[in-house]
């Protein structure tokens, strides 16, 4: 299992020193670094800024927002930070909810799933450069034309696109595609369709049930795609190091308050959906009255330490040591750090003192240690 770092998105401004976080990441070994958006910074920026001060690290996004941008744009940017990188661009799409789709970027979230494939068939194609893009679909027309019984007039269509093709080459044409997804039908999405799945609040104990998904849509797979052994699981992880485990609780509960109680409404949070699955419906419930009600506080307070061991890693570096282990055993590829550089640190210390563990119990004592 490969260690990387999620850097997010922005809060109120630019995170402070986090040039210097991506230096410490390439130096100390980190297989990749990762951004996201919302709707404050975007996640292809600071990638390509920070990024360029990298030699080895691989640069993702997780992820860019599907409804920022359209399928050729994104494709678009993907080559570009491709040849920017050198090869080190790994392309993490998302389709959000409907808070932020329809609230920010204007546009409709009906039909996820169908607006999904769609979005990565133009990618696709245009990461292939084999022919002109020509796309005819339910959300997407390419070259655009009107609906039938439609006109000029009332679409404001010209009529004068043609098929195009990229002018620029890509650097790969099997660029990595990862798709996040939380929901059972998304997950076997990303396996029919993408090289990789981008999991949030993935919870070791319901491995098997992740599989289970991955393997519905790897059924569906298309034999062109990457193989997939190939395919990586790259499980984004909160992550809190402090000697006192009930100092790390206190630093890691508003994190979980704001997924569960803040993120979309009540009717339609995905994350909320995504956790309640783990088995922790009451504690959904109290968490998003509390929090709706305006009282973070007490809707932080309601998190308990089991659902932060299910999807975290806190506490001192050899609990977390002890916790590594358990993901060892999962179909997770890379764990994907999402704190400071303590915890960037610790996490890699950790790993090297279970390792090490690993190691001692697994080798046969010599001679001279067995006289002893």
């Amino acid at each position: 299992m490969r260690i990387g770092v999620n850097t997010g998105y922005w809060q109120a401004s630019a995170p402070p020193h986090a040039q210097d976080l991506y230096t410490l990441c390439d130096t100390l070994g980190v297989d990749s670094l990762w951004t996201s958006e919302a709707y404050g910074s975007d996640a292809l920026t600071p990638l390509a800024w920070w990024g360029a001060r990298t030699s080895h690290i691989r640069l993702g996004t997780a992820v860019m927002q599907m409804s920022a941008r359209t399928p050729t744009a994104a494709a678009m940017a993907a080559i570009t930070m491709d040849h920017l990188s050198q090869g080190r661009f790994i392309m993490g799409l998302g389709a959000s909810g409907p808070q932020v789709v329809e609230g920010w970027y204007g546009q409709p979230y009906a039909r996820p799933l169908a607006r999904t494939r769609e979005y990565i068939s133009i990618v696709r194609d245009v990461i292939a450069r084999q022919h002109p893009v020509e796309h005819q679909g339910h959300f997407y027309s390419l070259p655009l034309s009107p609906r039938p019984g439609s006109d000029q007039a009332t679409t404001g269509i010209v009529g004068g696109g043609k098929p195009l093709k990229s002018t620029v080459h890509p650097l790969r044409s099997n660029l990595p595609l990862h798709l996040a997804a939380e929901g059972p039908k998304n997950i076997a999405l990303a396996a029919e369709l993408c090289d990789g799945w981008l999991p949030l609040f993935y919870s070791p104990k319901r491995d098997a049930e992740f599989r289970n998904y991955l393997s519905e849509g790897f059924a569906r797979r298309d034999s062109a795609l990457s193989p997939t052994d190939a395919f990586e699981v790259s499980a984004t992880v909160p992550v809190v190091v402090a000697d006192d485990l009930d100092t790390a609780l206190e630093k890691i509960r508003p994190f979980f308050a704001l997924y569960i109680g803040g993120m979309g409404s009540q009717s339609a949070n995905y994350h909320r959906a995504a956790v309640e699955r783990l088995g922790y419906e009451d504690v959904c419930r109290d968490v998003t009255r509390l929090y709706q009600q305006g009282d973070k506080d007490k809707a932080a307070a309601e998190i308990p330490l089991e659902l932060i061991d299910d999807v975290a890693l806190v506490g001192p570096i050899p609990r977390i040591a002890a916790a590594l282990a358990q993901w060892d055993a999962t179909a997770v590829t890379s764990l994907l750090i999402q704190g400071d550089a303590q915890a960037i640190r610790g996490v890699m210390e950790a790993t090297a003192m279970k390792t090490a563990l690993a190691q001692t119990q697994t080798t046969p004592p010599t001679h001279g240690a067995h006289r002893q």
